[in-house]
């Protein structure tokens, strides 16, 4: 289907369903122009899954070890470096990876499990390491929220990385988590532009309702902070200064970035995106990340791939550290602590609020 034929499609990211990049065979209905003009519904399926906790030993993405509740992530957001991750199951990396969704329904079981495991040295694990833990089925399932009270049973600090305003339903877990230094969340901002971030990140919260997120969960006395992530250089770059601002008034007390990575397939999802979009920004946007990845649109390299290099990525990086400054932001995130973890007696679990 030709790029100039393409229309956005409501509440979608992707525009169509590219090739799944291990298939060899993929079937189209040539009688059918418009077979991928309506936005298709959200379907679930049951993840099997019997273990819940992944680890890494990536050096630049702050954690090694991480929860992931859903597979696939109706937020939609066109630039979502987690796309790929769908073609190891046989779908697609674009409209497939949005609107077909694994739920790991035994998660929190899978994690209390694991934790009273002997071989379980605590440390601090990550929700949302690859998709969103708050998207919205959770609203319904509450997989995430049984994962937090399981991980408060335990004190086992955690970090939170979303888009949605939902993470303020499980304040009471996360403030508990928070009185043994074991808990801190952080809200990822792209733009203050609510248009746009509906284009871009459908399904997420819009900007207004992550920043009274942020107030929300510092007022509870939860270590927050704000993501500026990613940042589409060309396009949503010149926020920075106003994001910060707007996140420290808001009661952020960390703050970081990533550049845009455009990984396998997210490459050409994107592309299309903007042409969909943004058309008369396309070549800027993807000029300034060649100008950031050795001429490449992705940069796969530990160390480069989340920040760029080269001139523009210097000025971004200044941009961000003056703005922080002016926000009057920390430079450090707040250190967790594993001091507090605990086991469940054999016969039952602890009191979740007790001492």
């Amino acid at each position: 289907m030709a790029i100039e034929k393409l229309v956005p499609l409501r509440g979608r990211g992707a525009a169509t369903n590219p090739a799944n990049r291990f298939e060899r065979l993929r079937t189209v209905d040539p009688d059918d122009p418009e077979l991928e003009r309506v936005a298709p519904g959200t379907k679930l399926f049951r993840d099997s899954t019997r273990t819940i906790i992944a680890t890494n030993d990536s050096p630049d993405v702050g954690f090694d070890a991480s929860i992931n509740p859903y597979r696939g992530c109706e937020h939609g957001c066109a630039y979502c470096y987690a796309r790929p991750t769908h073609e190891y199951l046989g779908l697609s990396a674009g409209l497939d990876f949005e609107t077909k969704i694994f739920v790991k329904e035994e998660a929190p079981e899978l994690l209390r499990a694991e934790l009273a495991s002997p071989r379980w040295t605590p440390k601090t694990l990550s929700l949302s390491g690859v998709t969103d833990c708050y998207q919205p089925v959770e609203r319904k399932l509450r997989i995430t929220r049984g994962c937090l009270e399981v991980l408060a049973e335990f004190r086992n600090p955690l970090g939170i990385v979303t888009k949605s305003d939902l993470v303020v339903r499980d304040v009471d877990v996360l403030a508990e988590l928070a009185r043994f230094e074991a808990s801190a969340v952080c809200i990822s901002v792209t733009t203050l532009d609510a248009s746009l971030a509906g284009a871009l990140e459908p399904r997420a919260a819009r900007p207004e309702r992550r920043l009274a997120a942020i107030a929300e969960l510092a007022e509870a006395g939860i270590p927050v902070g704000v993501l500026v992530a990613p940042i589409i250089p060309g396009l949503t770059d010149h926020e920075i200064p106003s994001i910060l601002a707007a996140a420290g008034k808001a009661g952020a007390r960390f703050a970081g970035y990533t550049i845009v990575r455009l990984p396998l397939a997210v490459a050409p999802i994107f592309q299309e995106w903007l042409e969909v979009h943004t058309p008369n920004r396309k070549e800027k946007v993807l000029n300034r990340l060649r100008s950031m990845r050795g001429g490449r649109l992705n940069d796969p390299n530990f160390n480069s791939r989340m920040h760029g290099a080269g001139a523009y990525a210097e000025e971004i990086r200044a941009l961000f550290r003056m703005g922080k400054k002016r926000a009057g932001i920390a430079d450090e995130s707040p250190k967790l602590s594993t001091e507090h973890f605990r086991r469940p007696p054999p016969n039952g679990q602890l009191a979740l609020f007790g001492d």
